[in-house]
């Protein structure tokens, strides 16, 4: 019997090829899982204690009929910016403290929320009522 010698080698440039477009793909979709979002941190009942007052921040409330008051001021929602802009820079930790039932639509929840950082509040807390 006549052997013939076979010279068996992997053909690398399917498998570069491969590895190549992988790294293309995962390029082009990165920015797209990095989205902007709201922290959320859970707390006990009475875990800060007294660390600050309740009119050194900015107290928002959210009514069950959808109305927003600012420091207990009414406050039409397309001024709501404005307002909590000022506020904001007269308080003294930048805190935004959010009163509202689960009653509330959700989505006006994290509009106010989503509001008051764009506008300089450096911590937000959302209270149920």
């Amino acid at each position: 019997m006549d052997e013939q010698n076979y010279e068996t080698r992997i053909n690398l440039t399917s498998l570069v090829d491969v590895a190549l477009t992988l790294v293309i793909i995962f390029m082009m979709t990165a920015p797209f899982t990095m989205q902007n979002k709201i922290a959320v941190s859970s707390s006990k009942l009475g875990a800060a204690k007294g660390e600050t007052a309740l009119t050194e921040n900015v107290n928002v409330t959210l009514t069950q009929e959808g109305k927003i008051k600012v420091n207990g001021k009414d406050v039409p929602e397309a001024q709501f910016p404005a307002v909590v802009k000022t506020a904001i820079s007269k308080s003294k930790n930048r805190m935004v403290i959010l009163l509202a039932s689960p009653k509330n639509n959700i989505r006006q929840v994290v509009d106010i929320l989503d509001c008051s950082k764009q506008q300089g509040a450096q911590k937000v807390a959302l209270l149920k009522r």
